[in-house]
């Protein structure tokens, strides 16, 4: 049975008067879905959010378990370089809600931040908790209707939405929609991909889901994988192909694992990394161990005699290696390179590593793919439905950690949310008494 009553033309012909607000249906509860939710809210349309979950935010108050990195200090012009192939497209959504406009954002609901040596930006207590209560609370305050353990399954065939709920489906109809369902990566917090195949048979042009800030997978000896997983690697620089052919490098930190290697350099080349295993089956990595010495100036260091001292005491005392760099300098190593102080600084400066694979999506921390951005118009409205929006993580682009992922979620959900409000007004104009108090940007 269709849902009389809140939403939708399909379920009430006489709900259309100039008395009756226009319901925008929302589904998702993450950054994107409830920075649409504000949009249009902002606009004078009614909204209802649905999530499968039994509350909103739980990939967002996750991710800001350690501190919630909300965005990035660095200059507009540098900071849409993050975007990769899809730089172009990200910068007209940031045009209109940029990293300044996130703090300026957050300062509106109380919650001031501050920028880290890294360039990286924090709220002041590095909680996403008291942030995120704080913008509900808000939401709630100007009329946004939260439906929880709704999971979206598709439309009828009259266009209803249909949503699986403890108590049975429910049907709902809706003058709009904005769905901002997720990748498919942490699907235990909601986002499971189950929606790729309900947009396919829409008409909707998606890319394949992949790992996106993810580990790699390396073969290590037991003795790495037993002794050093979890050591983290400072200061090294990654040499690597990129996805066009051209050698690249970029200084960082990433840590071993059990599995391979993860962490924050790893993620900002990633996307290289998968697209050449993709290609070639593997990827090729080189990290330089000790960047700040030149390698004619460290192979004279190691040349001098070393006495009773073991090799890896002399790594540590002339190269300034830790012990799980020494551990990497002797993984797979020959033995007579290890004796050659020029052979040896060459395997310091240029260690070898072969990538095998990407750590599965349900471990990444964020999703590439998802529904192509061709198949939509300027306000993220899918070409081949009119009146249904998307937004955040299950559009096709990505970008490392750094805050650069929650941006770009938060101004894509802008844009969506205000293209679906811009449409609704176009088909019914909302009386001044029914339209809901503006409640955000």
């Amino acid at each position: 049975m269709i849902f009389r009553g809140r939403i939708g033309p399909a379920c009430d012909h006489a709900r259309m008067t100039t008395n009756t607000p226009l319901r925008l249906a929302i589904i998702g509860g993450g950054p994107a879905g409830l920075m649409a939710a504000e949009a249009a809210c902002a606009a004078g349309i009614a909204v209802d959010l649905y999530d499968a979950m039994g509350s909103v935010g739980r990939k967002f108050l996750l991710a800001g378990k350690g501190g919630l990195n909300l965005t990035h200090g660095e200059p507009f012009a540098r900071f849409v370089e993050r975007y990769g192939e899809r730089r172009d497209d990200v910068a007209r959504w940031l045009r209109d809600f940029d990293a300044d406009a996130l703090r300026a954002w957050a300062r509106g609901l109380g919650v001031e931040t501050f920028t880290g040596s890294s360039g990286r930006v924090f709220p002041a207590d590095m909680k996403a908790a008291p942030l995120l209560r704080r913008w509900l609370h808000r939401l709630r305050e100007h009329g946004v209707v939260f439906h929880m353990h709704h999971r979206w399954l598709g439309w009828r065939r009259d266009g209803a939405l249909r949503f699986a709920t403890p108590d049975g489906e429910r049907n709902v109809a809706a003058d709009a929609v904005v769905l901002a369902l997720g990748g498919a990566s942490w699907p235990r917090l909601g986002s499971d991909g189950a929606w790729v195949e309900v947009l396919r048979k829409a008409g909707a042009d998606i890319a394949p889901l992949q790992s996106a800030n993810c580990g790699f997978e390396v073969d290590w000896s037991e003795h790495l994988r037993s002794r050093f997983a979890g050591a983290p690697l400072k200061a090294v620089v990654a040499h690597w192909i990129d996805r066009h052919g051209d050698a690249q490098s970029r200084q960082g930190e990433c840590v071993l694992s059990e599995y391979g290697i993860e962490g924050s350099l790893v993620y900002a080349i990633g996307a290289d990394l998968r697209e050449r295993i993709a290609q070639s089956g593997n990827a090729p990595l080189r990290l330089d161990l000790a960047p700040g010495l030149a390698q004619d100036a460290l192979a004279e260091r190691l040349a001098a005699p070393r006495g009773k001292h073991s090799l890896g005491d002399w790594l540590r005392r002339r190269a300034h290696l830790d012990a799980a760099k020494c551990a990497l300098v002797f993984e797979g190593a020959d033995k007579s390179a290890l004796a050659d102080p020029q052979a040896l600084a060459a395997r310091i400066k240029a260690l070898p590593l072969t990538l095998r694979a990407p750590r599965p999506l349900a471990e990444a921390i964020s999703t590439a793919g998802g529904v192509r951005l061709e198949a939509l118009d300027e306000h993220l409205m899918l070409r081949a439905r009119p009146g249904t929006f998307c937004a955040g993580e299950m559009l096709d682009w990505e970008a490392p950690t750094g805050g650069y992922l929650l941006t770009a979620c938060f101004a894509s959900g802008l844009l969506a949310g205000r293209g679906a409000a811009a449409w609704l007004r176009r088909r019914t104009t909302v009386s001044p008494a029914a339209a809901p108090g503006n409640c955000g940007p």
